[in-house]
C-alpha cells in the first residue's frame, strides 16, 4: 500500500485535463464537434503564426521601419505573440483529436512557465510602446536622443528579464506543492488557479500570492498605461488636425491591444482564488484570439507597414519566379 508521499510522487507524473468546450464525450455530436474544433484551432493558429511572423519579417527586412523604435517594438511584440500562441494552441489542436487528454507533470510545469514568461514579457513591451509614444508626442524634439538604439536594446532585455522573473516566482510556489491524485483539471491548459485546486494541501495563502504576483501587476501596468495615454491625448490638443489624426491612429491601435490583453488578465488573476466555468472561454480569447487579432489591429490603418508588406511580397514573388 502506497503512503501519501509515495502516492503523490507517482500520481503527479501525469495530469489529465479536459477541453472545456467538449468535456462530455457522451454528447451525440461529440466527434463532429471535436473535428470542427480541430479545424478552427488549426486555422486560427496558422493565421496567427503567418500574420505575426510576416510582420516580424516585414519590419526587420525594411531598414526604415526597423530603425524606428515604434516598429522595432512592434516586431518584438509580434514575435512574442507567435511564441505565446505556440505554447498553448498546438497542444489544444492535438488534444481535440483524442477523447483522453493528458499531459505529463513536467510538460504541465513547462507550459505554465512558458505562458507566464511570454505573457509578462508582452505586457512589459506594451508598456515600453506606450512610453515610446509618450516621448514621440509629448517630447518630440528629444525623441531621437531619448529613444536611441541602446535604450531599445536595454528595454528588450528588460522585457525578457521581467518575464523570466515573474514566471520563476510563479514556479517557486507551484513546484513544491503535493499532488495526491486523481489530478484532473477541467481546463484545456495548465494554469495557476486550476493547479492550486489539485494540491492536497491548504493553498489559501498561495491563492493570494497569485493575486499579488499576477493580478496586482496586471492592474498596476494597466493603470499606468491608461494614465500615460491620458497624458498623450491631453497633449494632442495642441497638435494640428493632420498630426493629431496620425497620432490617434497609432495610439488607438495600441490602446485596443492593451484592452483585449489586460482586461481578461485582470479578470483571471485579480480576484479571489477560484475557478468559474467561463474561465476557459476567457483564456481561449486571450491565448488564441488576441495573438490572432494583433497583426490586423496594428496594420489595417498603418500605411507604412502595409507599403513595406507590399514591397516584401513583390520581392518574394520575383524571387519565386526566378526559380521557375
Amino acid at each position: 500500500m502506497l503512503t501519501k508521499k509515495d502516492y503523490s510522487q507517482k500520481e503527479k507524473k501525469e495530469i489529465k485535463f479536459y477541453l472545456g468546450l467538449t468535456q462530455n464525450p457522451n454528447l451525440i455530436n461529440y466527434e463532429a464537434t471535436q473535428k470542427i474544433l480541430f479545424i478552427v484551432f488549426l486555422l486560427l493558429y496558422i493565421a496567427t503564426l503567418v500574420g505575426n511572423l510576416f510582420i516580424v519579417v516585414t519590419i526587420t527586412s525594411s531598414p526604415s521601419l526597423f530603425a524606428s523604435p515604434m516598429y522595432y517594438f512592434l516586431a518584438f511584440l509580434s514575435f512574442l505573440d507567435a511564441c505565446f500562441s505556440s505554447v498553448i494552441v498546438p497542444k489544444v489542436i492535438v488534444d481535440s483529436l483524442y477523447e483522453k487528454k493528458t499531459i505529463s507533470f513536467e510538460g504541465c510545469m513547462a507550459q505554465l512557465f512558458a505562458e507566464h514568461f511570454f505573457a509578462a514579457a508582452e505586457m512589459i513591451v506594451l508598456t515600453v510602446m506606450a512610453y515610446d509614444r509618450y516621448v514621440a508626442i509629448c517630447k518630440p524634439l528629444h525623441y531621437v536622443t531619448i529613444m536611441n538604439r541602446q535604450l531599445c536594446f536595454f528595454l528588450t532585455g528588460l522585457a525578457w528579464a521581467g518575464g523570466f522573473l515573474h514566471s520563476m516566482i510563479q514556479m517557486s510556489f507551484i513546484l513544491p506543492l503535493p499532488f495526491c491524485g486523481p489530478n484532473v483539471i477541467n481546463h484545456f491548459l495548465c494554469d495557476l488557479n486550476p493547479l492550486l485546486e489539485l494540491a492536497c494541501t491548504d493553498t489559501h495563502d498561495l491563492g493570494f500570492m497569485v493575486i499579488a504576483n499576477s493580478g496586482f501587476i496586471c492592474i498596476l501596468i494597466f493603470s499606468l498605461l491608461l494614465v500615460s495615454y491620458g497624458v498623450i491625448l491631453y497633449t494632442l490638443r495642441t497638435y494640428n488636425t493632420e498630426a493629431r489624426r496620425k497620432a490617434l491612429y497609432t495610439c488607438s491601435s495600441h490602446i485596443t491591444v492593451v484592452f483585449i490583453l489586460f482586461v481578461p488578465c485582470i479578470f483571471e488573476y485579480a480576484r479571489p482564488p477560484t475557478t468559474f466555468s467561463f474561465d476557459k472561454m476567457v483564456e481561449i480569447f486571450y491565448s488564441m484570439v488576441t495573438p490572432f487579432l494583433n497583426p490586423f489591429i496594428y496594420t489595417l490603418r498603418n500605411m507604412e507597414v502595409k507599403n513595406a508588406m507590399r514591397q516584401l511580397w513583390l520581392k518574394l514573388l520575383i524571387i519565386s519566379g526566378s526559380f521557375r
